[in-house]
């Protein structure tokens, strides 16, 4: 990874809304390849925006409980830095996934109890890189994207190091990273004008927002 603290803008999806992100200086971009969120691009065009990149950042997939053909294509098409897995992956799984594609890792894991929390140490060394998000209704229909919190303080205790993101936005990030001291921030709908519109004022709001509080917090 690139900065003691990470900022990351995921479900970018045109070459516009990725140069925003760059500009501001994040330093992980994220692509979903996940047909049910309205972020998705497919593996050719999430491939043209990662060459867009051109080293400026770290490039992350986001994909959901996605098979090992699927995983071994998107690496092939878009060569990322990061595969981040969003889904039901068990700890055997992550770890499965790390060895055989030799990419950094980040594993996503809902927390919206205690009971949650406490699973979290099955994940710890297996990931690169673990990502507490919002633990979406059981009838949602994606895992993340979703634009709610969650209670901050189930993360005392937790495996670390980890991105905190579920419900983040320019307003809350600086709390956020003040009170939970995070390794990084992870942001998509929070950044958004409409489900999978970035916006690029809120963008640069929310990286310049991030990194206030961290320094801030090295202080």
């Amino acid at each position: 990874m690139m900065s003691p603290f990470l900022v990351k803008i995921c479900g970018l999806s045109t070459p516009e809304s990725l140069e925003w992100a760059l500009s501001a200086g994040a330093d992980l971009v994220g692509f979903v390849h996940f047909p049910k969120s309205p972020r998705h691009v497919s593996a050719d065009v999430a491939a043209t925006l990662a060459r867009q990149v051109g080293g400026r950042a770290k490039t992350v997939v986001l994909t959901v409980d996605a098979s090992d053909d699927l995983l071994d294509h998107l690496v092939a098409t878009i060569a990322p830095d990061a595969i981040q897995l969003h889904g039901h992956e068990t700890p055997a799984r992550v770890a499965d996934v790390r060895q055989r594609l030799g990419r950094t890792v980040i594993k996503a894991l809902g927390i919206g109890t205690a009971e949650d929390a406490a699973a979290a140490h099955a994940y710890a060394g297996t990931a690169d890189l673990l990502l507490y998000d919002a633990k979406p209704p059981k009838d949602a229909t994606r895992p993340g994207g979703l634009g709610v919190t969650f209670d901050w303080s189930l993360l005392a205790g937790v495996p670390t190091p980890f991105l905190l993101s579920g419900g983040l936005d320019p307003t809350n990030v600086d709390d956020a990273v003040r009170r939970v001291h995070p390794s990084g921030v992870d942001v998509s709908s929070g950044v958004e004008s409409a489900p999978g519109q970035k916006n690029e004022a809120r963008i640069r709001a929310f990286v310049a927002a991030a990194r206030a509080a961290n320094e801030e917090g090295q202080r």
